[in-house]
């Protein structure tokens, strides 16, 4: 292959990693706007896939004027492409029916795409005149280029630039493959001039896109919660907003309230007080999640507890509510205590080589809407959860709403049953989540008149007796347990999520 054609293998590799950030991050983005992650997912890969065939399939209709079919090719994607995130955001916000416009998106992308490497193969064999080594070369780049856009996106991209961010800087690059054609091949290109216009000024916008993608994210973010937003950090796993409004400060994760500090006493007394006056021994606690700090703060109340061992995989969040000063404010700086030890990982992998054995274990993770958090709702993490439990202990976990997610509410709770746990379910209301549901468990018996020697807001010695009661509308439903080979629980959490939005 003539050297003048290996620039042409260069845009391949730019042209399919960004075609690969493309179809993630309208994945990532109707995710987390809409949860599911596994619909989502398979919806884009599958109506990428036949896209690309729909295009593939167009293209044989293209045999004049190659070279101005392929730039037009590059713009339309650098366009859409770069624009997605927004267009995606702006939908969720204006639109009725997001996923018409979501699915328009990847059709678009997928045909442009698809076109893309016939086009080329083409042009290229038109002088070569060896249709192996064009088809080889081309398909090799091709797939490297998807390799390393699979690679850069959750690793580089998306962590250190965001959703917009990431879309302009990959429409850029399409277009920048353009204006290489255009600078190599210009002579082959008509009405090179206005191609060459239209790619700068293309090129301009997104770069302006790049430079105030901050703004456009304060702006989108503005619209999608009620209150003032005062904090976006996008992490390498997740998107934390905090908003405010007077003195109620929200924290969100993925676009879920994780807390308000106008009523979050109620679900973290609930969360603590409750299996700690099931227990005699109190030296030694565990904490899965909780990386705000406010189930921290609560445990910190009882003076005889030794040791607190936090475990959550994201950094960034201990980061932010150990240093933020309107969370500081409520977790009364439980993150820095000298008796919490924070481990940032995974908290799978934390019981996976545990050799601690917890009076108390707290598991205060997210709902269980995507894959890597149903992991640790299944069977087996439970089974990790008791063996790190004293003979004693006791251990809580956060289980969503019996009203509004029955199922999956119960498919937890007989999910802790089956590692041969004695579980009891309660919950109570919290006014920013409404009904919302714990289940805790142990070796052996559980009661349900406690007592509480520590302060506090909600909790009294009568109205927790109610706690473990349930209406028939709440009540336990036939569920299966949720194991790691049948995600069920996902599911049951997925449709409920669908019918109350």
């Amino acid at each position: 292959m003539s050297k003048k054609y290996r620039l042409l293998m260069l845009t391949t590799l730019i042209i399919s990693g960004c075609s690969m950030c493309y179809e993630l991050i309208i994945s990532a983005v109707s995710s987390y706007l809409l949860g599911n992650s596994t619909l989502q997912y398979s919806v884009t890969i599958g109506l990428y896939m036949a896209s690309l065939g729909l295009g593939s399939y167009i293209s044989k209709y293209f045999s004049k004027n190659l070279f101005n079919i392929f730039v037009t090719i590059e713009l339309g994607i650098g366009v859409i492409g770069g624009l997605s995130s927004l267009i995606l955001f702006l939908a969720n916000i204006y639109v009725s029916n997001y996923a018409v416009v979501m699915y328009l998106e990847i059709i678009i992308i997928g045909t442009f795409a698809g076109a893309e490497i016939p086009v080329m193969t083409r042009i290229i064999e038109q002088d070569e005149n060896n249709l192996k080594v064009t088809l080889s070369s081309i398909f090799s780049f091709d797939y490297i280029g998807g390799l390393v856009g699979s690679i850069a996106f959750p690793i580089l991209l998306l962590p250190h630039l965001g959703y917009f961010a990431t879309s302009f800087l990959c429409g850029l690059l399409n277009i920048m493959a353009a204006l290489l054609i255009l600078w190599k091949f210009g002579q082959r290109v008509e009405k090179v001039a206005i191609y060459r216009i239209a790619a700068m000024a293309l090129s301009l916008v997104m770069l302006a896109g790049m430079v105030f993608a901050d703004n456009i994210s304060e702006s989108i973010e503005g619209g999608l919660y009620r209150d003032r937003v005062v904090l976006i950090e996008q992490t390498q796993y997740q998107k934390i907003v905090m908003t405010k409004h007077r003195d109620d400060v929200r924290l969100y994760i993925d676009g879920n309230c994780q807390f308000s500090t106008a009523d979050e006493y109620r679900y973290h007394e609930a969360l603590v007080h409750v299996p700690m006056n099931e227990i005699r021994k109190r030296d030694k606690v565990l904490i899965l999640g909780g990386g705000d700090g406010m189930a921290a703060r609560e445990v910190l109340k009882y003076p005889e507890v030794k040791s607190i061992d936090l475990v959550d995989l994201d950094g960034e969040m201990i980061r932010i509510c150990s240093t933020n000063p309107d969370i500081t404010a409520i977790n009364q700086n439980s993150l820095t205590s000298d008796k919490l030890t924070v481990h940032t990982m995974d908290a799978y992998e934390y019981l996976e080589d545990c050799k601690e054995k917890y009076d108390l274990i707290i598991v205060d993770l997210p709902d269980p809407n995507t894959e890597v958090l149903n992991k640790l709702y299944s069977n087996i993490f439970y089974r990790m959860c008791k063996a790190a439990l004293a003979e004693e202990g006791v251990m809580v976990v956060q289980s969503t709403s019996p009203y509004y997610a029955t199922d999956a509410f119960w498919c937890i709770h007989d999910t802790i049953a089956s590692e041969g746990m004695q579980v009891k379910a309660y919950h109570l209301e919290v006014p920013a989540f409404g009904d919302w549901g714990f289940n805790m468990a142990s070796k052996g018996e559980l009661k349900e008149q406690l007592s509480f020697d520590v302060e506090t807001k909600y909790l009294t010695e009568e109205n927790v007796v109610a706690l473990f009661r349930f209406g028939k509308d709440e009540m336990a439903k036939k569920v299966e347990i949720n194991q790691l080979t049948k995600p069920v629980l996902m599911e049951y959490y997925n449709k409920a999520e669908a019918n109350w939005n």
